[in-house]
């Protein structure tokens, strides 16, 4: 009976240490629960504010490039219209090219302001969470600008005197006579 009752000892012992052991290692995965979804949390903040960070570097991009084109552009327009009014002494026509440019550039003068101030309120509204700006990884890959390709949905026209169409006509004009003759 001696070894029964040791037996019963060492197994109570043994039952109580697995028990221990249990619960400290309970204890330790509720811990290590609560320090992952803690990790979790700040890994989720500091990509959001990554991708914040990276929509407000593209705006900023975009307003650059939209300004150095518009910078680019007003000494062409005002090069181009003072070498129209010298071509308007010779071809009087050219007055109507001149005022097309003139109004191409007032109406781009008046819808940038407006586009940049948007992209501004709209870079305001990433930065204080409020918004989130689904831009491509990288606006810099943004698809080329496709032309119409019908004539008819072109917004600006050139002048009928300046049209491609009226030139083929011209050809169309001079090679028959040539035909006929021939």
């Amino acid at each position: 009976m001696f070894g029964k009752d040791d037996l019963v000892d060492n197994l109570s012992r043994d039952l109580d240490r697995a028990r221990g052991r249990r619960d400290a290692l309970a204890s330790e995965a509720t811990t290590l629960t609560a320090q992952i979804a803690e990790i979790e949390a700040r890994l989720s903040e500091e990509k959001k504010r990554r991708e914040r960070e990276r929509v407000l570097s593209e705006v900023e991009a975009i307003k650059t490039r939209i300004k150095q084109a518009a910078g680019a552009f007003t000494p062409v327009v005002d090069g181009l219209s003072r070498a129209i009014e010298q071509a308007a002494a010779v071809v009087p026509e050219a007055r109507e090219l001149n005022s097309f440019l003139v109004s191409v550039a007032t109406e781009i003068d008046s819808v940038l302001d407006p586009l940049l101030r948007e992209l501004d309120q709209r870079a305001d509204a990433v930065r204080t969470g409020q918004a989130a700006l689904d831009l491509p990884s990288s606006a810099m890959e943004a698809p080329p600008v496709e032309l119409p390709k019908d004539t008819n949905e072109r917004l600006l026209r050139f002048p009928a005197w300046l049209s491609r169409d009226r030139e083929t006509d011209k050809k169309d004009t001079a090679e028959s006579p040539r035909s006929t003759a021939a």
